[in-house]
């Protein structure tokens, strides 16, 4: 795998512009106890390894996308405990109505500055169950600190960049909008969810503060409720098309939707009078496909081979398969609801666990997160994922410890949920894809456009979609990691 994404553009407007200049307490308090609890047992400063992945696909599919990047990189630039924060924090109180945090802890975290080593997947990567999004490598409590916060900018934009892709690929050459704003999870739930569809490979969105924060383009004509500010539905549309000449998408299912595109004809005539032309028009209700093929033949009699017809009205990928089933004469999707608020699949259910730490004498220890539910079990380590390619064919991703510098010619591995082991042939090459973006608590990530990302997440997916040929994409434990896990598994540590 190449990853050809240009690493010298410039950041658009940081998370934290969006809210405060210190996130710090964007956490759980378990997160802060336990750095607590490290600080008084001496404990606070012993070197420690975590990793965040997911252990199940969403929307059952192929592949996800990992996004997030680019708020985490925002995140720990400016991680800081400020006066206002330790303050609060000296406010909290126990069951007994004593004080949780000493003043002296509180004076630490305010002093506090990250020196962590921090490796991630570029944003648009396509990735699979257990393979680390991040590795975190620091001091056990800053690792500990930071275990939330992570979670939290990860996990729903990948999950809706992976629903934007099955969409988009749903839609094929035809354009998707994002407009899911007016239902999304707040202000950033909404900001997030139309940044990350955009990478997974929508055309748009109507979400303007999307597009000054993220520099995702921003799309939208009118509803409704101005068709039914008039008295005669001709009228509000050459009324809009007077006022917004270089935006004429007329929504024409206000009443009667046959008749609303007749009138959208005449506007759009005389919009062409005027120099203009109109975009099109849009269905909201009704036999989508049905309407939009009685639709098609009008606007084609009338003149206008060109103008769009665009759909919305709670659409998602098997909405739009069923269409595309039908005939239906839709050339741009406009998808709210079931794409911003990952409708069917709220969470992707990504974690972090502790996967090494250091003892007294500076030797690592590896630990397993071990379960009855086999899925639920963790990978101990200082892990990276080598995706191996030969002839432009993926042929399998494999996790290894890099402390035992495994060779990558001839690596043997076993696939998750297999019992054989498999040999990489001959000539494969692997492409490590854990990139530097902290290195000793100093960002060393050049951040990609939001065009750069969404470019190189299509040719992710295209590679994977194309070049693919095993069923589930192989993704297993090099046999040393492999044979350390069961070890682990078999100790009471």
């Amino acid at each position: 795998m190449q990853n050809n994404m240009p690493l010298n553009s410039q950041s658009r407007a940081p998370l934290r512009q969006l809210y405060r200049s210190s996130l710090s307490l964007l956490t759980d308090l378990y997160q802060l106890t336990m750095a607590y609890s490290y600080w008084k047992s001496g404990l606070a400063d012993q070197q420690a390894v975590f990793h965040l992945f997911f252990r199940k696909i969403p929307f059952a599919n192929d592949f996800a996308i990992a996004t997030g990047l680019e708020a985490v990189v925002d995140y720990l630039a400016g991680f800081h405990f400020s006066e206002e924060d330790v303050a609060y924090l000296a406010t909290l109180t126990g069951n007994d109505g004593q004080t949780l945090f000493e003043p002296d802890f509180l004076d630490y975290l305010q002093q506090l500055k990250l020196d962590c080593d921090v490796l991630a997947v570029p944003e648009g990567t396509v990735v699979f169950p257990h393979e680390p999004l991040l590795r975190v490598q620091g001091s056990l409590l800053q690792c500990q600190l930071l275990e939330t916060p992570l979670l939290n900018l990860i996990n729903f934009p990948t999950l809706i960049a992976t629903k934007s892709a099955r969409i988009c690929a749903a839609a094929g050459d035809e354009p998707v909008l994002e407009f899911g704003l007016r239902r999304a999870q707040g202000i950033d739930g909404g900001a997030t969810a139309s940044r990350a569809a955009y990478i997974g490979g929508c055309a748009a969105t109507s979400n303007v503060l999307a597009g000054q924060l993220h520099g995702v383009p921003v799309r939208g004509t009118h509803a409704h409720s101005w068709v039914m500010s008039f008295d005669d539905e001709l009228e509000s549309f050459t009324r809009y098309a007077e006022a917004m000449p270089n935006n004429c998408i007329f929504l024409v299912d206000t009443y009667d939707t046959l008749e609303g595109v007749k009138k959208a004809i005449i506007a759009g005539q005389q919009l062409r009078e005027s120099g203009h032309e109109m975009i099109g028009i849009r269905l909201d209700s009704g036999d989508m496909a049905d309407l939009s093929i009685s639709a098609r033949k009008l606007l084609d009699d009338a003149g206008f081979p060109q103008a769009k017809i665009v759909a919305s009205s709670d659409l998602d990928e098997y909405k739009i398969k069923a269409l595309k089933a039908q005939g239906a004469q839709i050339q741009i999707w406009g998808v709210g609801t079931r794409l911003a608020t990952a409708y069917e699949q709220p969470a992707l259910g990504g974690v972090y666990k502790l996967a090494a730490i250091q003892d007294e004498n500076k030797q690592w220890k590896f630990r397993v997160k071990r379960s009855n539910d086999s899925i639920k079990v963790s990978n101990p380590g200082i892990l990276q994922v080598y995706r191996f390619q030969q002839d432009n064919i993926w042929l399998g991703d494999v996790l290894v410890n890099e402390l035992d510098k495994p060779q990558l010619s001839h690596i043997q591995w076993q696939n998750f949920g297999e019992q054989n082991l498999q040999i990489m042939p001959v000539g494969a090459q692997g492409q490590a894809l854990l990139q530097p973006v902290m290195h000793t608590g100093k960002i060393v990530y050049q951040k990609p456009t939001l065009p750069e990302i969404q470019a190189y997440a299509k040719q992710q997916r295209l590679a994977f979609q194309q070049q693919q040929t095993k069923k589930p994409y192989p993704v297993g434990l090099e046999t040393n990691l492999l044979k350390l896990k069961q070890k682990l598994m078999q100790t009471n540590n």
